[in-house]
């Protein structure tokens, strides 16, 4: 457990000192050690996700503690306090005495041995005072209180409440702190015995798996580490995607429209398609009816498009490597669908990456919705007269969301859809406008918008 704890802090140094994202990186290591224990892979994500996602409140509490303050100690040690001290206070299996000796051990091993005594006494008042903590009043200083206990940064919660108003806001905040199981999408072909086969595979491996009430292809698992290794990943049974994902899919109404076999091929583009999971799922609903032409900025990306596309068996799609702000005359006006899920500033999956709240600013929303419109002013061209445009993100921020949405339908010749009839039971009542905001603790997905557009004929 040791050098568990010392692969921990190497994780959160990187991402917490040096910037790296925490998805990624976290995900590397864990691949890396794949061989390890499963308890200590455990271990090693749980104090990484936990330190990130709690950051503001155990920056608050080392504050109350320290004489020195959180900013001004070495990055090293600043890393090292913070992973302790979420185990202090969150991991009550491990006891107190390993918790300081271990970060005293660490400080020494890693060249502060002179810091020891400042590592130990004050993780050690935290451990003998947890109950004695002061945090904000909320009747007193309710934002501070949100912040501090959900680790939002308070113009984020300002912001939201601005937008959404104080009640949306405090299920949002409350919503994105709980925890965000794996969402994958199995194969609608799997026979239903086939089906209950693979999740008794997946319980022996200790993985729980769920049906969603939004998609009927739709599983949440629950204690999944490494997705690739688990029980018919490489036999292409199913692929990762988050729920909401889905549902903009299904609001192309490929299912809907075209559902009876005819001669006509069917033309769908997914403009920014990386990792692929949107362009999977249009291919096999196209089945022989349609091809997929799928296009991503990096050759990374691109090869990532096309290892799932190979896993997965689809032979109906086309992977190119091109930016999606510049124009492909030759697709103008061809694409019966163009589904434009485009970068944005992924509010809505802090859940998953816990550190994308403390990385956003408005002004890098302000640079993204720019970027948005560029791409915008171009992709529309593709959509064939009567076809359909969506339009998603999977951030929450109305000037990506319903403005972006107003600004293209005032310039191009597009009109909202209602999207009802292409949402499940669960969500009823919603999208009749031809959008969908889902919100993280208000609906069971991640925080995503959705818009389905048409061009108009004449």
């Amino acid at each position: 457990m040791d050098n568990m704890r010392e692969l921990a802090l190497d994780v959160l140094f990187e991402i917490l000192e040096k910037g790296g994202y925490s998805h990624l990186v976290i995900r590397n290591v864990l691949d890396k050690y794949d061989y390890s224990d499963p308890r200590n892979k455990a271990f090693v994500k749980r104090v990484t996700e936990g330190t990130i996602e709690r950051l503001i409140q155990i920056d608050y509490v080392l504050e109350q503690f320290s004489k020195v303050p959180v900013g001004k100690m070495k990055p090293l040690i600043r890393t090292l306090m913070r992973m302790s001290v979420y185990q202090l206070l969150f991991m009550d299996q491990i006891p107190d005495a390993a918790i300081c000796n271990e970060a005293v051990k660490l400080s020494g091993k890693r060249g502060f041995r002179g810091l020891s005594g400042f590592v130990n006494g004050v993780l050690r008042n935290i451990a003998r005072n947890r109950g004695n903590i002061q945090y904000p009043d909320k009747s007193k200083e309710w934002k501070k209180s949100l912040s501090v206990s959900y680790s939002m940064p308070e113009w984020l919660i300002d912001f939201w409440q601005e937008a959404y108003g104080r009640e949306t806001m405090e299920k949002l905040v409350e919503g994105l702190f709980c925890e965000h199981p794996v969402t994958v999408r199995v194969k609608k072909d799997l026979a239903g015995k086939q089906k209950e086969a693979w999740i008794q595979e997946l319980l022996k491996e200790g993985i729980g798996a769920s049906r969603h009430p939004y998609h009927a292809c739709a599983y949440r698992l629950s204690g999944a580490l490494n997705v690739k290794k688990l029980p018919g990943y490489g036999e292409g049974l199913f692929v990762v995607q988050d729920v909401s994902s889905m549902l903009a899919v299904e609001a192309a109404g490929i299912a809907l429209e075209n559902a009876e076999e005819t001669e006509e091929s069917l033309l769908v583009m997914d403009v920014c398609a990386a990792p692929g999971g949107k362009t999977m799922h249009i291919a096999e609903k196209l089945g022989k009816r349609g091809r997929v032409y799928a296009f991503d900025l990096t050759e990374y990306k691109v090869t990532l498009i096309r290892d799932n596309i190979k896993r997965m068996g689809y032979e109906n799609v086309e992977v190119h490597q091109h930016d999606a702000s510049i124009p492909e005359p030759s697709f103008f006006g061809r694409a019966d669908v163009v589904l434009a899920d485009l970068p944005c500033s992924g509010l809505g999956t802090m859940g998953k990456k816990r550190d994308v709240k403390y990385r956003a600013t408005k002004e890098s929303m302000e640079e993204l919705t720019g970027i948005q419109k560029k791409i915008l002013d171009v992709v529309w061209k593709y959509v064939k007269p009567g076809g359909v445009l969506i339009y998603s993100t999977c951030t929450l921020n109305p000037k990506e969301n319903e403005q972006m949405v107003s600004w293209f339908t005032e310039r191009f010749p597009f009109r909202l859809d209602d999207l009802s009839p292409y949402l499940p039971k669960a969500l009823s009542g919603e999208g009749k406008e031809g959008m969908l905001q889902l919100f993280p603790g208000v609906h069971e997905s991640d925080g995503f918008f959705i818009a389905r557009m048409i061009r108009d004929k004449a």
